[in-house]
């Protein structure tokens, strides 16, 4: 595996604080697992994080006492990890740490109403509970070095593993043969495994944006959309791509025509300063000049990072304006169950004077 920059990670629980306090509130329960780790490095399945003025308390169960040692060690994280076997000594360690939190904020999006109902009668009885919302996930919006080398590392073995099984299309596999042959390229080149599970869709099948892999064959005269991702210490990437199984019909030819032009023109549009409103309407716009735009039943696109899908999507009912470090896709598609579907997406990385892709794969190809 190639060697990859470190991330940033002692800056962030000093932003976070910052966003705590200007969200009025004294202290943050962290309880989305994405974002425990975004903050230390820990990557199992239970933990919490109390972030204070003054520090951070990590807590988790027996099974991983060790894992949490070692990975918030080779983060550089420095928080108290305390390691409790039930839920009620977890409960007392962190009601014995909140003594003095007048107000606590909660993960609104990472929170049930049984949760939220047990915090406040039984865990955090004396701090008033207040529903907070991206207070972490808006930091996490803007990727630093290390961060970027994971998804353009990701990408790159997506890259290479297609390329590597492309010629399978034309062996007439079934989607689900070819799906499978794909996810394990990719885990042959070292990603840990898919950012998402992937779709194969040919033939009307293509017409449905999310299509799952199936057993129909794929066969001459069909368009094939291909969209997959690798991960890479926890990063994903994402990339579509639709091959012509022989030449495409007319109608078929001017799909990928138009939807090349329309991902051609999002991707141009993007730069710091741009609303991701105007990209859209400038992969938009095309497709809806051509008399597809009700076959354009997506958004343009979509942020990623530690998840596939992360805030701000690349939509026009979305206010947000992009800035250096942003990572986003860009996906316009068509989709005509008579003829099949196009859809071709890059992840790119946005700069002070544009963006740089970040997903390489050609295009438009013709198998």
């Amino acid at each position: 595996m190639t060697a990859l920059p470190a991330m940033d990670r002692g800056a962030r629980a000093a932003r976070v604080r910052d966003a705590v306090r200007e969200a009025g509130c004294d202290a943050l329960l962290v309880t989305r697992l994405v974002n425990v780790r975004w903050l230390t490095g820990f990557t199992g399945s239970a933990a919490l994080l109390l972030v204070t003025p003054g520090d951070m308390v990590f807590v988790s169960d027996g099974r991983y006492g060790e894992q949490a040692r070692e990975q918030l060690a080779r983060a550089g994280v420095d928080a108290d990890i305390e390691i409790e076997l039930s839920m009620a000594a977890q409960r007392g360690v962190l009601n014995g740490r909140a003594k003095g939190i007048a107000r606590l904020g909660l993960e609104a999006d990472g929170v049930t109403w049984a949760q939220q109902r047990s915090y406040a009668s039984e865990w955090f009885p004396d701090a008033e509970l207040i529903p907070t919302e991206g207070l972490v996930d808006r930091e996490r919006q803007v990727k630093d070095q290390g961060e970027v080398a994971r998804i353009g590392l990701a990408a790159s073995i997506a890259d290479e593993a297609l390329a590597t099984v492309l010629r399978m299309l034309a062996e007439r596999p079934t989607e689900q043969a070819f799906a499978l042959e794909l996810d394990t390229e990719i885990r042959r080149r070292g990603a840990e495994s898919n950012s998402f599970e992937t779709i194969v869709g040919s033939g009307p099948n293509g017409a449905k944006p999310h299509a799952r892999p199936s057993e129909r064959v794929v066969d001459r005269g069909d368009l094939v959309v291909i969209d997959f991702g690798a991960k890479v210490d926890g990063y994903c990437s994402d990339m579509t791509r639709t091959f012509s199984i022989g030449e495409p019909s007319p109608t078929q030819a001017r799909m990928l025509e138009v939807v090349g032009a329309a991902q051609r023109a999002g991707v141009a549009s993007v730069a710091a300063g741009v609303g991701v409103r105007d990209v859209d309407a400038a992969a938009r716009g095309i497709i809806t000049a051509a008399g597809w735009g009700a076959a354009f039943t997506h958004p343009t696109g979509h942020s990623l990072g530690l998840e596939i899908h992360e805030h701000p999507r690349v939509a026009s009912t979305v206010d947000h304006t992009l800035v250096v470090g942003n990572v986003v896709t860009v996906e316009p598609g068509v989709y005509l169950p008579e003829h099949g579907g196009v859809r071709i997406e890059d992840t790119v990385l946005v700069t002070s004077d544009g963006c740089q892709p970040l997903t390489h794969a050609p295009k438009l190809c013709v198998i």
